[in-house]
């Protein structure tokens, strides 16, 4: 390529920079910079031609055209030559210029090609720039800004020019009047300051290192003195803010001298300046570099400026961080950073300045202080050395405030003193306390968290930050190590410190290991010499205690426990093997569990254990009593926590337990009842446990202790009651009095068995009954609960057996007292639970109760739960669900316990009675209690039946029928339990029979499969399985108890539950049906009762017997019964639908009733033409009434099961009428007064069926393949839709085709006779039925069934013989018959291969219509065919088709494209390895659009490509090429077009440089595509074609045209093809 080419290319692009599209444009530059990177001269010297000889081109553009040029520049200006390069420089300086006003995009552009160039030529650009210098005239501000730009890219370069740049610049300084001159100006300023001293810092890298301040101080000084005196006293913020930022850096370069004279005027000046900006970032930063300055050539002004520094940068600090920007942030660190200069140089002055700030009482100025002081202590730790005392003392006021943010500031503070060794000072311990303290804040007092949005550190809570904090000193900072030793162990008991107990544990942990560590006399805590640390004991009783919420504070169990096993040597020297072992346990535990899931009373009892187990080890009575005793101390430590509390007074009863001093136990006693909170519940229940503990081990001296304080006055309510009392109302007193009845409880619950039945009535029942006169409802609860735990432990006795217990009526009776006084609707209290509970346990105690009280006991029971409601609640929310449980539980109990007193059918009976009324209660849950009790006494009766001898079960009868109707309840647990109930009722028969208690009935284990269709609630299997239900009750009923069974059923007619009425219903049918040969002097009677129901009408379940009714009369006048029913108004209402059922029960009747219903369906024609046509309208077609009565009849016959052998019996004729109605009834519509009853909505009575005729038709075709063992067709036709799509006109023919395919599949035998039938109807008349007809038959053929049953001969005449069918639907389902062949019989293809490809070939050819239906059939079946036919036999046509099928692959319609690329890819594959050179050639032409085409916006399309492509690549004879296609574009995976098509593009400029020219020439033509990915896709294969083209095809390409085609691209609307032809156009550069 010339010269001249690159030009032409290059000012097209550039014609094109002035696209809109932002997308576009940079791809042109991206293209330029292309050209720029092969010929960098030529292109830049094309752009900058442009840029002058288009001198009114807007600036945007002559921006872009800049920008690209510096990107060429940025690599490849080293290639320039020196000529090149200063017409470039020129260019940008008169562009950078052009306009005296500020275009900032241009001129930046303009200034940065200057210092693209200026790293490679710095002197021109010095030197132009330095033209653009005049004396006496203010420069251009882009010429300062690119000064200033080329002094950061290239220093070293710029610095020695410095001297003549500031002796042009200074003396124009003062003639700069407008803000943005001087903004200019002092960033120049700025630049040039930082570039000399990077110079100066890196002398040794400069290419002249004689250069030193000197030369630049006194130009700099000139400068100063304009900015500083003239210039910071602008009104323009903007301004002030640029000379302070130049100020900064300026002052290192400044004499001394002249700075020492200065920093007086300076630092007011920049200090004043705070009080006018609010981004004061860049005051501060300069400020800094001012200090820093000053600092470093030992000024002695500073000092008497400190004062008012220290003010501003105090009041800078104080100002709180509200936003979160990067300035604010910075001007923090940038403010901490003078401080730390000041404190380095000044430390005394400072701290003078702070330390009396933070006394102050305002918030920001202590929390800013407080923030300084953290710095200062960290960033000058060598200078604070001294003043660590001053420090910590000047924290006093600031430990006394209560603001959250000072108090984090404080905590700050602190870490930084723990890190520096001011907490070893004196007055360190108060800065541990006060984190300890602030790690003990309660959760609710902790300020909110931030949003996710904030990033302040600070906004983390007090709490988090302290515990933080403190974990972090103990254990980073080693020095803090003896200092927190053992000091934080009196942080341990007080109880304003529970809130920090997990941190400080886990610190403590942490400590204790590094003494171990460094040896056991470092660990041993000597606790004469630390008289404050808590004791050994308090240390485990506080531990271990806390241990019972494990969860709470930040999962403070497994801290303690960890803390606990660590301080072993300290607590006892025998401990240390055993808690090594259990502790680690116990931790475990708590990791399989969480704070919801963990068993609280099971974990207290390990504690428990691990106590016992310890107290064990120890066995020393002193260490045993000490203990005991801390533990008695620490219970006023627990009352605001009362599951602790109560955790800890079972300590203390297991510590007592432990001891054996009795004296040392009474004392402890004395003092728990004398002490305890009697108005808390939970702390007189642990108080109670307490005592229940204690008697394991001292039960005499705890009834002692107890009887001692009942006889104190306080029981008789007089007047000198102990002192203790003095002051408490009777309700107090009361609760005292349930406190001591509970602890009789506890202690009878929990006492040896051997001792407890001496003491139960002489000692605890004596001081408990005396109280049961109260009506206080705690002490009644109170009383309830001991005496439960009495006769419980009554009954755990071994020698329970033997004992009488005296008290035993009168106990009973008081409980019932108590359930009667419940109220009967509401479950509030476990009274009654507790009270039953009691019972339970008495009545299996001697002496028997009488019969009267078993009664009452059992009726009292019953009332006071089944009358509650589902679900109690209680005005405080929801635990009543687990207490109703619990209640229900009781009363099961009670029942079974009296039930095994009385183990006879008599005892069984009585029960049942008891029940009756609430099994038969209209409430559904006092049914499902009744049933389930029920169901839980025949199950008991059962489990403990023993039968001596053989006697009837009379009752069985009874309970059957009063159980099994409820077998159907609304409730499904009802229904559950009424099959449990006549399960137990079946085996108590057999049991009575003489069976064995292990033998198990087939029959009645039936019962239990039966329980799942109970759980349905769908009827029709709820009332299946009573009917099941019925047939096991007939087997397996005796004889003399049918006639009782029957008279309760009957009964059960009457039920108020409908359902239950229902069910009784259908059992009796079924015992009649099983049994009714043992009835039949009952028939007539039963028969009677039938009839009525059905007058009556009353339910569903008096149908059978009329269905019974009409099958005998059909058997005696079939067609007129016939007949009579086919005159009922459509819709059927559900009694015809069932009476027609009914004809079905009998296999010859049925196919009477179905051949007479096909005979009237076919006589009549299947709709009637309206006469909307004379309207001008197409006619409407309306549906004769006669045939569609006869369909809908025949759907409810076939709908009955046992049509099924009549429906075989006339298969194929049902199947083909059935058929050829729907064909013939698609799009009809019903007659217009249906029409208008539909409208209206059927009534309630009449079937849910729908009455369109196609809709009719096709379920009753349903119907048949259903009834006839077709289900798999069916079922087939449901999962695919086929159902649906025969009943609409646009999907008619495709449900025809899945029709036949399911058939051909499941019911393959059945087709001959079927296709027999059908062959009548080749000829119909109607256009449908022979579109439908040829549907079915062609899918047939894609099946190996016509050939499996000899139909293929037959089958293909039948299609041929449609080849000319005038309709056109009917020759295109002729041909995908005849290609069905293919996958069908694909052995067969080649036997008729000649006959095939004839009528394919013509059907390319059919009709004048360019996108014929049947042409895309032709393409189709060819597709399919080729590969099965002789090679002779296609080779003939091989090259008509091809040349037929070119013309699809452009196609407007996608099915088109798809078919013809994808049967063009199948001719392909048949020609691997023998391919005439005249189909070759047809390849080649192919490939360009076939490769476009993989962008085709049609997946389809893109699909078909892929796969042409694959099959073209071994027909070119290049494997790259080949192994390319398949590894790009195999099907599934993702395909990055433009790497595909690179790599093909490399393959066939390869392989095949000679296609050059013929391919560019294809992609022209696509150049005008309607598709827009295609048109966009042209260019890029144009661009890759050329780029890997080489040099010697040059000849082949006419660049001018492609040139002029990519130009006209370059005007597309679409931006993506815009883009691509940008993007060919820099390709081109290739062939230079």
């Amino acid at each position: 390529m010339t010269e001249s080419s690159i030009k032409k290319l290059a000012s097209t692009l550039l014609d094109a920079i002035t696209d809109k599209d932002p997308v576009v444009q940079e791809q042109v530059c991206s293209a330029l910079c292309s050209l720029g990177e092969v010929r960098p001269v030529e292109t830049l010297r094309t752009c900058e031609e442009y840029l002058r000889q288009h001198d009114k081109l807007a600036h945007p553009y002559r921006a872009a055209v800049l920008r690209a040029m510096e990107r060429v520049l940025s690599s490849r200006a080293s290639e320039l030559d020196k000529d090149t390069a200063s017409t470039i420089i020129l260019l940008a300086s008169s562009e950078m210029t052009k306009t005296k006003d500020l275009v900032w995009d241009w001129q930046q552009a303009a200034s940065g090609v200057l210092v693209a160039v200026g790293r490679q030529f710095i002197s021109k650009v010095m030197e132009e720039l330095l033209r653009k210098l005049h004396p006496g005239t203010l420069p251009h501000c882009a010429v300062l800004h690119t000064l200033a730009s080329l002094s950061v890219a290239n220093a070293f370069g710029v610095v020695p020019f410095l001297p003549s740049v500031l002796s042009s610049l200074l003396p124009v300084l003062g003639m700069a009047k407008q803000d943005t001159v001087r903004v200019a100006f002092c960033s120049a300023l700025q630049r040039f300051s930082e570039g000399a001293l990077e110079y100066l810092a890196n002398l040794d890298r400069a290419p002249d290192p004689t250069v030193r301040k000197d030369a630049f101080a006194t130009d700099i000084f000139s400068a100063y003195d304009v900015l500083f005196h003239q210039w910071l006293q602008s009104r323009e913020a903007k301004l002030r803010l640029a000379v302070v930022e130049a100020l900064g850096p300026m002052s290192h370069l400044l004499p001394s001298e002249s700075l020492e004279e200065q920093l007086p005027k300076l630092l007011p000046g920049i200090l004043a300046l705070y009080k006018k900006h609010s981004e004061t970032f860049y005051l501060s930063k300069s400020l800094g570099q001012i200090l820093e300055a000053a600092v470093s050539v030992g000024s002695r002004t500073l000092e008497t400026q400190l004062d008012a520094l220290l003010a501003a940068l105090h009041s800078q600090i104080c100002v709180p961080v509200e936003s979160s920007s990067p300035l604010v942030m910075s001007n923090q660190k940038e403010v901490l950073r003078c401080f730390t200069v000041l404190a380095c140089s000044l430390p005394d002055r400072l701290l003078a300045f702070l330390l009396p700030r933070l006394d102050t009482s305002n918030e920001r100025t202590r929390v800013g202080t407080l923030q300084v002081v953290r710095h200062v202590i960290n960033s000058a730790a060598a200078q604070m050395e001294d003043k660590k005392p001053f420090i910590l003392s000047s924290m006093r006021l600031p430990l006394l405030d209560t603001n959250s943010k000072v108090k984090r500031a404080v905590v700050q503070v602190i870490s930084a003193m723990a890190h520096h060794g001011y907490l070893e000072q004196p007055g360190g311990e108060v800065m541990i306390e006060y984190i300890v303290q602030q790690c003990a804040l309660p959760p609710e007092q902790e300020p909110e968290k931030p949003g996710p949005s904030s990033k302040d550190p600070k906004a983390d809570s007090v709490r988090a930050v302290s515990v933080r904090t403190l974990y972090l000193v103990s254990t980073t900072v080693d020095r803090m190590s003896h200092v927190l030793w053992p000091y934080l162990l009196q942080f341990l008991t007080p109880v304003r410190f529970t809130g920090a107990l997990t941190p400080l544990c886990r610190s403590l942990v942490h400590l204790a290991q590094k003494r171990q560590e460094a040896g056991a006399d470092a660990f041993l805590i000597q606790y004469d010499a630390h008289a404050s640390l808590p004791s050994p004991y308090a240390v485990t009783a506080r531990l271990l205690v806390v241990s019972s919420s494990p969860y709470l504070g930040d999962g403070r169990g497994v801290a303690a426990l960890r803390l606990l096993s660590v301080l072993h040597p300290n607590i006892h020297p025998l401990l240390g093997q055993h808690w090594e072992t259990t502790v680690p346990l116990l931790l475990g535990y708590l990791d399989e569990h969480t704070e919801e899931t963990l068993p609280q009373e099971e974990w207290e009892e390990k504690l428990l254990m691990f106590l016992r187990d310890t107290l064990a080890i120890v066995s020393d009575n002193a260490w045993i009593c000490q203990l005991s005793l801390e533990l008695c101390r620490q219970l006023p430590c627990y009352d605001e926590t009362p599951q602790e509390k109560n955790f800890l007074y079972k300590c203390i009863g297991t510590t007592l337990g432990a001891a054996s001093s009795k004296e040392v136990v009474r004392k402890h006693l004395q003092e728990l009842l004398e002490t305890a909170r009697y108005q808390e519940e939970a702390e007189r229940e642990g108080l109670a446990c307490c005592f229940g503990i204690c008697a394991i081990s001292h039960l005499e001296d705890t009834l002692a202790q107890l009887e001692d304080f009942v006889r104190s006055e306080v029981f008789r309510k007089s007047i000198g009651i102990l002192n203790i009392f003095k002051d408490r109302s009777e309700n107090e007193v009361e609760k005292v009095k349930s406190a001591l009845i509970l602890c009789y409880g506890h202690v009878a619950a929990r006492a040896p068995q051997e001792l407890v039945l001496a003491k139960v009535e002489s000692d605890i029942l004596r001081n408990i009954c005396q109280h049961f006169n109260t009506k206080d409802p705690a002490l009644k609860l109170c009383l309830v609960q001991s005496v439960c735990m009495v006769s419980r432990a009554i009954c755990s006795s071994t020698q329970a057996g033997s004992f009488h217990f005296t008290r035993k009526a009168e106990l009973v009776a008081q409980m019932m007292e108590f359930i009667r006084a419940e109220p009967p609707d509401s479950l509030r209290t476990p009274i009654r639970k507790k009270a039953m509970l009691t019972c339970t346990y008495l009545v299996s105690v001697e002496p028997a109760l009488d019969e009267q009280a078993r009664a009452d006991v059992i009726r009292g029971c019953l009332h006071s739960v089944m009358a509650l409601l589902p679900e109690p609640e209680e005005e405080d929310g929801g635990c009543q669900k687990p207490l109703y449980l619990e209640t229900l539980h009781a009363l099961e109990g009670l029942l079974t316990s009296l039930l095994q007193r009385n183990m006879t059918p008599q005892g069984l009976q009585i029960m049942i009675e008891h029940l009756s009324p609430w099994i038969k209660s209209p409430r559904g849950h006092e049914r499902a209690r009744a049933l389930g009790l029920s169901a839980l006494l025949l199950r008991h009766f059962l489990e403990q039946l023993r039968v001596s001898a053989l006697v009837p079960f009379h009752n069985l009868g009874l309970l059957v029928g009063l159980f099994s109707p409820r077998c159907a309840d609304l409730w499904p647990a009802t229904r559950q339990e009424a099959v449990d109930c006549v399960y137990s009722l079946l085996y108590l028969q057999l049991g009575y029979e003489g069976f064995s208690r292990d033998y198990r009935d087939d029959v009645a284990e039936r019962l239990l499969s039966l329980k799942d269709g109970l759980v349905h609630p769908d009827p029709t299997i709820l009332f299946h399985t009573c009917h099941s239900i019925g047939q096991i009750i007939a087997k397996r009923l005796p004889p003399d108890q049918l006639i009782s069974l029957l008279l309760t059923m009957f009964e059960a007619l009457g039920d108020p539950e409908k359902n239950c009425s229902r069910a009784a219903t259908v059992m009796i049918n079924c015992l009649l049906q099983e049994r009714g040969g043992v009835l039949q002097e009952k028939v007539p009677e039963i028969v009677s009762v039938l009839r009525s129901k059905l007058q009556e009408a009353q339910g569903e379940h008096v149908l059978p017997a009329a269905q019974h009714s009409m099958y005998l009369l059909a058997t005696q006048h079939c067609a007129a019964v016939v007949s009579s029913l086919l005159g009922s108004p459509l819709p059927l209402d559900s009694h015809t639908s069932m009476l027609w059922r009914a004809l079905a029960v009998e296999p010859r009747l049925a196919a009477q009733v179905l051949g007479l219903l096909l005979e009237k369906m076919s006589r009549d024609v299947p709709f009637k033409e309206s006469r909307a046509f004379l309207l001008g309208r197409t006619p409407d077609r309306v549906a004769t009434l006669l045939p569609l009565s006869a369909t809908c009849a025949l759907f409810e016959v076939l709908s009955t099961p046992a049509a099924g052998p009549a429906v075989l019996e006339l298969y194929p004729q049902l199947f083909v009428a059935l058929l050829l109605r729907v064909s013939c009834t698609v799009g009809v519509q019903l007659p217009r007064n249906l029409q208008a009853q539909e409208r209206r909505g059927a009534s309630p009575a009449l079937a849910a069926r729908n009455l369109e005729p196609c809709s009719s038709a096709v379920d009753t075709l349903r119907a048949v393949l259903l009834r006839s063992g077709s289900e798999d067709v069916a079922q087939r036709m449901d999962l695919e839709g086929g159902w649906e799509l025969l009943r609409t006109s646009a999907g008619h023919e495709e449900g025809a085709t899945r029709l036949a395919r399911a058939m051909a599949e499941h019911a393959g035998p059945r087709l001959p006779l079927v296709l027999k039938t059908l062959a009548r109807t080749h000829s119909s008349a109607y256009e449908n039925q022979r579109v439908t007809t040829t549907a079915f038959l062609a899918e047939l053929l894609n099946s190996n069934v016509a050939n499996d049953l000899m139909l293929l001969d037959s089958l293909l005449e039948s299609l041929v013989a449609r080849q000319k069918d005038t309709c056109t639907s009917v020759r295109r389902l002729v041909l995908r018959g005849l290609a069905n062949l293919a996958s069908g019989c694909p052995d067969k293809v080649r036997a008729h291969g000649p006959q095939l490809l004839t009528a394919m070939i013509g059907g390319l050819d059919d009709g004048d219509s360019p996108h014929s239906p049947v042409a895309l059939e032709a393409m189709l079946g060819l597709a399919r065919l080729v590969h099965l036919v002789e090679a002779w036999d296609l080779r003939s046509g091989l090259l008509h088709v091809a040349i037929r099928i070119r013309p699809f692959f452009d196609s407007e319609k996608m099915e088109f494209r798809t078919a013809s690329i994808r049967l063009f890819g199948h001719l392909n594959q048949v020609c691997h390895g023998d391919c005439e050179d005249v189909f070759l050639d047809q390849v080649v032409g192919g490939l360009a659009p076939l490769l476009l085409h993989l962008q085709d916006p049609q997946a389809a399309v893109a699909s078909a490509c892929r796969f042409a492509l694959r099959m073209c690549g071994p027909n070119l004879a290049c494997e790259d090429l080949s192994a390319a296609f398949q590894k790009h574009l195999q099907e599934g995976r993702a395909l990055h077009f433009g790497e595909f098509l690179n790599t093909t593009c490399k393959h066939l400029m390869h392989h095949f440089p000679d296609l050059l020219g013929r391919l560019l020439t294809t992609c022209l033509f696509y150049f005008k595509s309607s598709w827009e990915d295609v048109r966009a896709a042209a260019p890029l294969f144009t661009g890759f074609l050329v780029l890997h083209a080489e040099p010697r095809q040059q000849p082949q390409v006419d660049l001018d045209q492609l040139i002029s085609a990519l130009q006209i691209l370059l005007k597309d609307p679409a931006p993506e093809v815009r883009t691509r032809a940008a993007e060919a156009l820099g390709r081109l550069v290739k062939l230079a």
